[in-house]
């Protein structure tokens, strides 16, 4: 009996082994499981960061995108707008003769002709100017404003108000809603 006692206790012992392993084991796993879920977490955590960063990189470029889209529609807009500039600046000049050659008074008669062609030539000129939308600035009468004149000079007349443009001495042009070329005057004090 004292053997089977023995073996009896063996047999507890073992058992009582076994399940401490198991236990210990459980333990382990459970251990490895929270480590394996704490980098799992950690890794899920870096990879939305990541996705977050990537998707507000992407929405900054596409602001950048649509800013230049419209930077250069307006470009565009702003070249076809304008596009007669430079050669309604080389004709001004043409059309400042234009203008002192219809000012000369003539007597005789054909030199009044050719000053009635001149004067054609110069409504056509002008014609031309407007259809690309030039507009001769007005000035007499007007107060000065620095962005439509030049004030060469300053006099000083009781017939205007103070600062006011007394008189044109060169006409100034604007091209749609830009100043080509700003109107020299003469402006009371």
């Amino acid at each position: 009996m004292k053997e089977l006692s023995n073996e009896k206790q063996v047999e507890e012992q073992v058992e009582e082994v076994v399940e401490e392993t198991v236990d210990t084991e459980n333990q382990q796993e459970e251990t490895v499981e929270e480590s394996v879920e704490a980098t799992l977490q950690t890794e899920i955590d870096q990879l939305k960061q990541q996705l977050e960063e990537q998707e507000n990189r992407y929405v900054r470029l596409q602001a950048d995108f649509d800013n230049f889209r419209r930077r250069s529609r307006l470009d565009a807009e702003a070249a076809q707008k304008y596009r007669a500039q430079s050669l309604v600046t080389d004709i001004l000049p043409a059309l400042d003769n234009f203008d002192r050659a219809l000012q000369v008074n003539t007597e005789d008669e054909n030199t009044k002709s050719v000053m009635k062609g001149v004067e054609m030539v110069y409504r056509q000129l002008v014609e031309a100017l407007q259809k690309e939308g030039v507009e001769a600035i007005e000035s007499v009468g007007k107060p000065f404003d620095p962005y439509e004149h030049q004030a060469v000079m300053q006099v000083e007349d009781e017939a205007y108000e103070s600062n006011t443009v007394v008189e044109e001495l060169q006409k100034g042009y604007k091209l749609k809603d830009k100043i080509i070329r700003p109107a020299m005057v003469k402006v009371n004090q």
